[in-house]
């Protein structure tokens, strides 16, 4: 069974999950990988756990945004120390060289803080990786100090005393490589439906199974930009904004150049920085308070991963994701009617959209139903993010990409950039073993890794046709692979 074959080659990796039975897990609200971690840290080895013993646990650790006035009345008025597992994000004045923090589950603000050099010097190496970071964190207070005439001097600041990175152990990335040999691509597809909570028997064919896992492209690949049109019901939010610590989920409100790239009034990146990708869910509903504005900064970013506000340059890895509602009745299996309609205006432009890589075809994705729900033993969400978090710093696979695709000649730069970024992607997904050319049939790599970016390119460039009359009849040249030794 490929449980007993999945817990034997990841052993400590592995947990028992249920989603199918309504328990307090469902009422609690966590992220998956939060979920796992628990998981983890209290089941035995059949995956049976206390619900009491954890329970008080969540208690403790991680309190709700209402109990955070009665945490902050210990650790001020009662000099308490206090230990919270939240996610923390630093920051260093540049006039005083002063270093704080904030956590921003609570609203807690750098200048309500401060971290001790001591403090600073021991943790600091795991907090400057990322915008934020999970960890458990122990609290206590600085008192103010006066002036002789009575007068603040210094005011009262929350210090962070210690910090525990909530992934204390180091991912083996070899050891996860050479475990994928071991399984056949049938199997791994539903190792990796499970580690995302999906019960891979739900599905009715492995076209659903890999459009499914097409989603998670943009967690293994920087800066590889996607638009999912959907129905509703297909669990967009869920993959995009439970399933990962290192990604951000957007859904409605206001999204201003500022939160997305770069605030001049408070001096702080937006959500590009910091995140492996950020997803504007439900973007029909999403308003932009400056249209000429979002759209000019979003075709520089798009295209080379930089963006200029004011006086400020910044560069950031972050893919961006659209994933907006469709409607029945345009959903073609081919892409042939007008599906960016749907799309906000500001999106209503050939040279923004042509820098959306390719299109995730939702409707191949069943409806959520009890079926879908994994119940049994599957990949930790927590370690699986962390690999895939991993991989898109590994160049290994865009060298194997440029190595055996074959481009037309005449190709279209984008096009060929946008189906090389999208087919490596899927290599580091399915075949993260291979390492060289030779270590992956044509037929392996044309169907699951080539094929399947160039009809997602494809889509792009059809509709382009449909916005713009300069795009109209341009067709995808046909990419091909080269034929490797394999002896």
């Amino acid at each position: 069974m490929i449980a007993d074959k999945l817990r034997e080659a990841f052993a400590e990796e592995v947990v028992y999950k249920d989603l199918k039975k309504t328990n307090f897990f469902s009422a609690l609200s966590l992220p998956s990988f939060m979920r796992d971690f628990l998981l983890r840290r209290f089941a035995d080895g059949e995956g049976v756990f206390d619900a009491e013993e954890l329970s008080a646990f969540v208690r403790e650790y991680l309190p709700r945004k209402e109990d955070w006035l009665a945490l902050k009345s210990r650790i001020i008025t009662e000099s308490e120390h206090v230990r919270v597992l939240a996610k923390i994000t630093p920051e260093i004045n540049i006039r005083t060289g002063e270093v704080s923090f904030q956590l921003p589950d609570y609203g807690l603000q750098p200048k309500e803080t401060i971290i001790d050099d001591r403090v600073w010097q021991e943790i600091h190496d795991e907090l400057v990786s990322g915008r934020e970071t999970w960890g458990m964190l122990e609290l206590g207070y600085r008192q103010p100090t006066y002036t002789p005439s009575g007068k603040i001097d210094q005011p009262g600041k929350i210090r962070l005393l210690s910090f525990k990175n909530f992934c204390p152990y180091n991912v083996e990335m070899d050891y996860f490589k050479e475990v994928r040999a071991d399984f056949s691509l049938a199997e791994w597809l539903d190792v990796l439906l499970g580690a995302i909570d999906y019960n891979a028997a739900g599905y009715r064919s492995m076209e659903e199974k890999l459009t499914m896992l097409t989603r998670l492209l943009p967690f293994v690949e920087k800066r590889l930009n996607l638009i999912e049109l959907a129905p509703k019901g297909t669990a967009k939010s869920y993959v995009y904004g439970h399933i990962s610590r290192f990604g951000w989920l957007s859904s409605g409100g206001v999204m201003s150049r500022a939160k997305m790239f770069y605030d001049i009034s408070k001096r702080t990146e937006g959500l590009v920085s910091g995140n492996d990708f950020v997803t504007l869910d439900e973007v029909q509903t999403i308003t932009f308070p400056n249209v000429d504005e979002m759209r000019a900064a979003l075709k520089g970013y798009l295209e080379f991963g930089t963006f200029t506000v004011g006086n400020y340059e910044g560069k950031a890895d972050a893919g961006v994701i659209l994933c907006g509602n469709i409607r029945k009745e345009i959903m073609d299996a081919d892409g042939f009617d007008n599906m960016f309609e749907e799309l906000p205006s500001v999106f209503h432009e050939s040279a923004l959209i042509e820098r959306f890589h390719g299109l995730i075809k939702g409707w191949n994705i069943p409806r959520m139903n009890d079926d879908l729900k994994i119940s049994g033993w599957a990949l930790n969400s927590e370690y699986f993010s962390t690999i895939m978090h991993e991989l898109r710093s590994d160049m290994t696979y865009r060298a194997v990409v440029d190595a055996l695709v074959i481009v037309p000649p005449g190709a279209d730069t984008r096009d060929t950039e946008a189906v090389k970024r999208i087919a490596t992607a899927y290599l580091k997904l399915l075949f993260p073993h291979v390492q060289r050319p030779e270590d992956i049939s044509a037929w392996d790599f044309t169907s699951y890794c080539l094929q399947r970016a160039v009809k997602m390119r494809a889509t792009v460039v059809y509709q382009l046709g449909l916005l713009d009359v300069e795009y109209r009849g341009k067709d995808l040249p046909s990419y091909a692979v080269r034929e490797v030794s394999h002896g």
